[in-house]
């Protein structure tokens, strides 16, 4: 299948380097020598467009270019690919992902998931080479071989809004929230079957499973908390208040902090996983002369709209993309602050870190 060739126009990030070296970066022998470097990849959903930068600086590496709209991307294991969903826009949903060669600097090949539209949350299935994936539209999760480039099988939700996953460590349990039907659902992979589906609010977007698998922490949109689940039971544990519009959770590596991302609110809750308390409020910084429209809309208010976390595997330093002020913030979370501002290009949602190896 033809590939798309790495977009040649100016680097969504503002990098340190003059364009020539942009323009060096991508030559085909640079191409052939790059190793993958320690990178942030960040979807920008208006350009559609997957761009690959330092992550300390926020210098372009290089940036291709992706199906409409691109929410959520994962990496392999070994750090060679990135899939990315291309969930659509308006009335055109998408169905597509989008594979990336991160060595190469290309796209590696483009997957039709047929009947599968809107696809959006994605997991790596650890020790194979395919990838689980809700399709919204469809109410299902879809697994795909990457390497072979089809759809394998798929499980119906019979729930509305199926969005995000989270993946057990072993590859066999997968669990979604369900943000039209208000639940959560949990999937065995292994013997391909919906296992149970639990009520747990109003408009469930955010979750994240504990490093331990015991717990699933969600974020409920529309009611502002965050509910505390029985991983393996459903079973409701705790509530805990967050700010405004939860639609993002990540624990720290070693379990000890979870971080909820409020659009709304245009903060960061910062929790003590094991007390259930809520430590900090990290305020991002919201300048209204950068401010412009995205897809969540005018709702949002007077907000930096946050939406992706990433954290890094050492625990001291995450990134958030602003969705409405087309920028990253890097966070310091020793000290629960914003540690500095990367330019981004438009509108950034989903992110990863590739470790470099």
């Amino acid at each position: 299948m033809p590939t798309r060739r790495p977009v040649r126009t100016r680097p969504a990030f503002r990098p340190a380097f003059r364009r020539a070296a942009v323009l060096a970066l991508l030559t085909p022998a640079s191409l052939a020598a790059q190793p993958v470097r320690e990178s942030l990849i960040v979807l920008l959903k208006s350009a559609a467009v997957a761009a690959v930068v330092d992550p300390v600086t926020g210098g372009a590496r290089f940036q291709v270019e992706t199906g409409a709209a691109p929410h959520e991307v994962v990496t392999s294991p070994d750090g060679r690919l990135a899939v990315v969903a291309d969930y659509g826009t308006g009335e055109s949903p998408g169905r597509t992902l989008t594979v990336i060669d991160l060595a190469a600097q290309r796209v590696q090949r483009t997957i039709d998931l047929g009947d599968f539209r809107r696809p959006h949350g994605l997991q790596w299935i650890p020790g194979t080479r395919r990838v689980a994936v809700t399709s919204e539209q469809n109410q299902a999760v879809v697994v795909v071989d990457v390497a072979m480039g089809h759809v394998e099988f798929a499980i119906p939700t019979n729930a509305r809004g199926t969005h995000m996953i989270e993946l057990s460590r072993d590859g066999r349990w997968a669990w979604t929230p369900n943000i039209g039907s208000g639940s959560v659902s949990l999937f065995d992979l292994i013997e391909k079957r919906l296992v149970k589906t639990a009520t747990v609010g109003a408009g469930p977007e955010a979750i994240a499973l504990s490093p331990d698998e015991r717990e699933l922490w969600v974020g409920d949109r529309q009611l502002n908390r965050v509910t505390i689940l029985d991983a393996r039971t459903l079973d409701s544990l705790a509530t805990l208040p967050t700010g405004e519009f939860p639609n993002r959770a990540k624990f720290t590596p070693d379990g000890r902090r979870v971080l909820v991302s409020n659009a709304r609110s245009g903060t960061i809750a910062v929790y003590d996983a094991a007390k259930r308390q809520r430590l900090a409020d990290i305020v991002l910084p919201f300048d209204s002369t950068r401010a412009r429209d995205q897809m969540l809309g005018a709702a949002m208010g007077r907000s930096a709209v946050p939406l992706g976390i990433v954290v890094h595997p050492n625990g001291r330093r995450a990134w958030v993309a602003l969705a409405a002020t087309d920028q990253i913030a890097v966070l310091d979370l020793e000290r629960m602050t914003v540690e500095r501002l990367l330019e981004a290009g438009r509108e950034p949602d989903g992110m990863a870190l590739v470790i470099g190896r």
